[in-house]
């Protein structure tokens, strides 16, 4: 069996750090889907009104809740 040193000083066995590595690769996956979808939504709020709406809303939540939406706007805005 193949063993790797990290910079911890352990070592980790070669289908343990596959395993990581296959966790990691999903969970970017999937936060990518999700925020495709979620640009996918916002590019509906078409009109200037329905931006300020949605603005508005925002401006309800606190600045971490609202952050990603806030990005996923300006992707849609600058797309």
């Amino acid at each position: 069996m193949t063993t790797n040193s990290n910079d911890t000083g352990t070592t980790t066995t070669a289908p343990s750090f596959l395993t990581a590595l296959r966790d990691d690769l999903r969970a970017r996956r999937a936060a990518r889907a999700a925020r495709r979808k979620l640009d996918s939504e916002l590019a509906t709020y078409c009109t200037p009104a329905e931006r300020d709406d949605l603005a508005a809303m925002l401006d309800r939540y606190d600045d971490e809740t609202a952050a990603p939406v806030r990005e996923a706007l300006n992707r849609v805005n600058a797309a």
